[in-house]
């Protein structure tokens, strides 16, 4: 199999680990001081369901101990272990799901609950634990809640336009440049017309500014930067080693498949295009090809269950990219393209940690468009891939892997040679 990789990081975590270590402390202290002062709050339903898991069930328990004495024999790249309990782990969640992501130039803590596992996933424990299905219906539970906040009113305060952490101060708007030609907003409006975090992470681009490939091109389907191009694609290999080859029949999760869902060996010997989406991207999902809906799937997984390869790294999600693929919460759309030479294709929408909302917004039989928006990413960072067939000579527009820039939304992503 033909594979080309390295690693990039995606912006949803400081590169400076110092910082996350004091994002981290500060985190710690903060719920300390509530306890001393008497205002620690009841935990958050999700976050009790959790603990209520951990207390109850032994084999979740003796994981979620184990990580974090493994952890403490562990000497990380900020020195020392911060998180050495579980009752601290939990009032950390609990902290985290109760605020929204704020702007930093210096260190974008976009993923806070990553960072708080940062070190104890790259554990034995660890890797045991977050692959658990009970752990992962927890997670689900507590992920859904944090996004109901993110979805609310209460979540626009990190919208401030005064505050330099705010996502329309002067430094954030100097990292979105254009924003105001380029998103569907109101800069009059105290929060540029958007009603929530949500609201603002799923905004709109404006008609006509991201122009729409055509001919027999692939259109990109998500704002992107280029991680991995893969040719002759195996239906089963060791997607969890270093390499993480693609293993079609787990990318596709074919053991569950529905009747109207294509058997993966029509992908066999096909290839596999990777691409990532970076802190500031815009997170909406739009066709590759004019075409029909032939099938449409979420598939439930994990969130923080990373590649044994990265061990203990600040860059964990996007270190394990290509492993996620096969395992994380994601959605597959199935398009058959009206271009004969490409047929039969799949998108597949992949979350990473706390990014595990994918909404799908076409249905079966549907008929699109180049550019139609087909879904949406909900609160963070992710990652996606296009399926083909062995069929079609695919000569795609990115030569290096991982890029070091975005190939914007609808541009040609690769071009079918006739």
């Amino acid at each position: 199999m033909e594979l080309v990789s390295t690693v990039r990081a995606g912006g949803w975590l400081p590169s400076d680990q110092r910082f996350l270590r004091d994002w981290l402390d500060d985190l710690i202290e903060s719920v300390k001081v509530r306890g001393r002062l008497g205002r620690t709050e009841p935990l958050k339903p999700s976050v009790a369901r959790l603990q209520d898991l951990i207390d109850s069930d032994p084999k979740t328990y003796m994981l979620f101990d184990d990580m974090l004495r493994q952890l403490s024999h562990r000497e990380t790249p900020t020195g020392y272990p911060q998180v050495t309990s579980v009752d601290q782990l939990l009032r950390l969640f609990d902290a985290a799901i109760r605020s929204a992501p704020r702007f930093n130039t210096s260190g974008l803590v976009g993923f806070p609950i990553n960072a708080i596992l940062n070190w104890a996933m790259g554990t034995q424990a660890g890797f045991a634990a977050f692959l658990d299905d009970k752990v992962n219906e927890r997670l689900h539970d507590m992920l859904n809640e944090w996004g109901a906040y993110l979805k609310s009113p209460e979540s626009t305060y990190v919208l401030d336009r005064d505050d330099p952490t705010g996502w329309f101060g002067e430094r954030a708007l100097e990292a979105m440049p254009k924003f105001v030609e380029t998103y569907r907003c109101d800069p009059d409006d105290q929060y540029y017309g958007f009603t929530s975090w949500d609201d603002f992470f799923t905004r709109r681009l404006r008609p006509g500014v991201r122009p729409i490939a055509t001919g027999n091109d692939v259109a990109n389907a998500c704002e992107s930067v280029p991680y991995r191009l893969a040719r002759s694609v195996r239906q089963r290999d060791t997607f969890w080693l270093k390499g993480q080859p693609y293993a079609l029949a787990y990318l596709l999760d074919s053991a569950h498949k529905g009747p109207e869902e294509p058997e993966p060996e029509e992908f066999v010997n096909g290839t596999v295009y990777q691409a990532f989406l970076s802190a500031l991207n815009y997170h909406r999902w739009h066709s590759p090809v004019d075409g029909t809906i032939v099938a449409v799937r979420n598939i439930p997984g994990t969130y923080y269950s990373q590649t044994p390869a990265a061990l203990c790294d600040v860059a964990a999600p996007d270190l394990s990219q290509g492993y996620i693929a096969h395992l994380a919460a994601r959605a597959v759309v199935y398009l058959r393209a009206e271009e004969p030479a490409v047929g039969l294709m799949a998108f597949v929408a992949i979350g990473m940690a706390e990014v595990s909302s994918c909404d799908v917004t076409v249905s079966v039989g549907q008929e699109v468009e180049r550019g139609d928006e087909i879904g949406t990413f909900h609160y963070g960072g992710s990652t996606h891939c296009l399926v083909f067939r062995p069929g079609p000579d695919l000569d795609f527009v990115p030569t290096k892997f991982p890029g070091d820039s975005n190939l914007d939304v609808n541009l040609p992503v690769a071009h079918l040679k006739t």
